[in-house]
């Protein structure tokens, strides 16, 4: 049962989401195909009150269920906003391959897939502090369930989707690693 200060909670995680979605995702055209579902109000905020990964795992498969049983005109994708548990990266980046298995498990795999975005995302090969880490860096751990038709279509409608990790690189050093910083506090500021 869920009280007034969770509702609460609830209310300010999913804005400092929207902001980042919003201001970074969309305002820096890191992702071209997000626009047009966020306005049309097509995505699922969930936000997981998990504490522990089994607890995660059950939201997970849950919100799998309801993504794929949803009519796509309505929900297109889903973010699992999940702020009290896989806080670590590395942790968070382990349970990814949870995900994986529980696609296969649950006969998803090639039906829906699992973008990964968290406050400390590193990509593989470079450091910490690489400002190129940021293209993947949100307010709170979370995992991006989207639908691979959907996925598929966008991709055949964008004339060069292999420039759009090229040009988020770009993006990234040209706003500036001081710039970016500054966006990420001012989102944890309407998490309070």
């Amino acid at each position: 049962m869920s009280t007034a200060k969770d509702e609460i909670f609830e209310k300010n995680v999913i804005a400092a989401t929207t902001a980042w979605l919003e201001n970074m995702v969309i305002g820096l055209n890191l992702c071209p195909f997000a626009k047009a579902i966020h306005v049309k109000k097509q995505i699922r905020f969930a936000v997981s009150m998990a504490v522990d990964c089994n607890s995660l795992l059950a939201d997970f498969r849950r919100e799998l269920t309801l993504l794929v049983a949803a009519n796509p005109e309505e929900t297109e994708s889903t973010l699992i906003i999940h702020p009290a548990v896989l806080g670590e990266f590395l942790e968070y980046n382990d349970f990814l391959g949870v995900c994986d298995g529980e696609l296969e498990e649950m006969e998803l795999d090639g039906i829906v897939q699992v973008a990964s975005f968290h406050p400390a995302y590193q990509f593989a090969g470079t450091k910490a502090d690489d400002v190129t880490n940021f293209t993947n860096r949100s307010p709170y751990p979370t995992l991006h369930l989207l639908r691979e038709s959907s996925v598929s279509r966008a991709v055949a409608q964008f004339p060069n989707v292999e420039g759009i990790y090229k040009a988020n690189v770009a993006t990234m050093r040209k706003v500036g690693k001081t710039q970016l910083e500054r966006m990420m506090v001012d989102w944890l500021k309407l998490r309070q």
